[in-house]
């Protein structure tokens, strides 16, 4: 239960909350990536207008909406951090540890410096690691391709 909670503070949207009473840990994990590649496209759309929109009220609300958006993906980030066991996962567990680390700095940089460059990187490694858990129910026994495995609620996933 407590990746459950961790997985609403992390996301904290009320289109997660409806899924996550009957989710798995991996069924979690993948829509905490869902949701962290939904908003950095969002923020790359928002950087690109910061750039080229010209001082003004616009101009500002587009770097606050920004500055959210980053706040909230750099929140799922740290819940992905969170939910990591490390003694279960291993080396897995670390090299993810060190990555999570990686994108939240990127993050950072990205808000502070509306660095496109570096948006478009950390969402692609993402994008990568998505990738990457949809094929885990595949890999579990008895698992049902779309992920039902019901796994222990109080078991952590190497995120």
């Amino acid at each position: 239960m407590a990746i459950k909670n961790k997985a609403l503070e992390a996301y904290g949207e009320v289109k997660v909350a409806s899924g996550v009473g009957s989710s798995d840990n991996v069924q979690l994990i993948q829509m905490l990536l869902d949701g962290l590649i939904e908003n950095l496209s969002a923020a790359e759309g928002q950087v690109h207008r910061v750039l080229t929109l010209k001082a003004g009220d616009e101009h500002r609300a587009e770097i606050a909406n920004k500055n959210k958006t980053l706040t909230r993906a750099a929140n799922i980030v740290m819940g992905l951090q969170t939910a990591l066991d490390h003694d279960k996962g291993g080396e897995l567990a670390k090299n993810l540890n060190e990555l999570y680390a990686y994108v939240s700095r990127k993050i950072f940089t990205v808000n502070a410096n509306n660095d496109l460059d570096a948006l478009k990187e950390i969402k692609g490694l993402m994008e990568n690691i998505r990738s990457a858990w949809k094929q885990v129910p595949a890999l579990v026994p008895g698992a049902k391709s779309e992920g039902k495995k019901n796994l222990s609620s109080s078991t952590r996933t190497a995120a």
